[in-house]
Order: structure tokens, then C-alpha cells, then sequence
């Protein structure tokens, strides 16, 4: 009995403090390498957070409607290593996003990010 208390006592505090985790997935598996894509368009907002951060963007297709884009970046660590401040993504703002489309078809985009002065 004394040493049935201990054990269970660190059995329950091992599960109480299991963090959840979650699954992460591959470039591949999201987005379609045969598929690249250029969108041109006005930033609608941008969250920093992580695992991914994502920025929206409206795009005016040749038929003239505006259509509203998700690009995916990487966690928000890996956007200020290197050299993305919060401020150069701001609502309003004209990009170029080259990037792959999502492999569900949907309008979500994911890789490099051009803005209107070029860097």
C-alpha cells in the first residue's frame, strides 16, 4: 500500500499536466507544387500567431471581382528572425504573393510575399 499511493499520485500528475498535441503538417500535404500562383492585391489583415500566421489579402480577378486570398507564412518567431516587423504588412497595403495553391481548392496560398517597394 505505501508504494501504490506514490506510484498513482505521480501517474495522475503526469496526465494532469500532458500538454495537447497537435498534429503539424508537411508543405507538401497543404499545398500543390504544380500549382504555383501569383496574387496581386490589397492586405485585409494580418495574424500573428502560432503555429501559422496568415494574412489576407483581396484580389481583383480579370473578370473583375474581388475575391478575398489566404497566405499562410510560418509561426510568428520565424517571420522576425527574419527581419518581418508587425507594421509592414498593414491593412491597406499593395502585395505580390508567389506562392502554391492549397490542394483543397480552396483560396489559400502559401510562400513568398512581395510589397509595393519591392523587398
Amino acid at each position: 500500500m505505501r508504494t501504490v499511493l506514490p506510484i498513482a499520485a505521480v501517474g495522475v500528475s503526469l496526465l494532469l499536466s500532458a500538454a495537447p498535441v497537435h498534429a503539424h503538417h508537411s508543405f507538401a500535404a497543404e499545398y500543390d507544387e504544380n500549382r504555383p500562383i501569383t496574387l496581386t492585391g490589397t492586405v485585409t489583415g494580418m495574424q500573428w500567431v502560432n503555429p501559422h500566421s496568415r494574412l489576407t489579402l483581396d484580389v481583383t480577378g480579370a473578370d473583375g471581382k474581388v475575391m478575398n486570398w489566404t497566405v499562410e507564412f510560418g509561426a510568428v518567431e520565424a517571420l522576425m528572425r527574419r527581419g518581418w516587423k508587425k507594421t509592414d504588412l498593414a491593412v491597406g497595403s499593395e502585395i505580390t504573393v508567389r506562392g502554391y495553391l492549397a490542394r483543397d481548392g480552396s483560396h489559400v496560398a502559401g510562400r513568398n510575399v512581395t510589397l509595393s517597394d519591392g523587398s
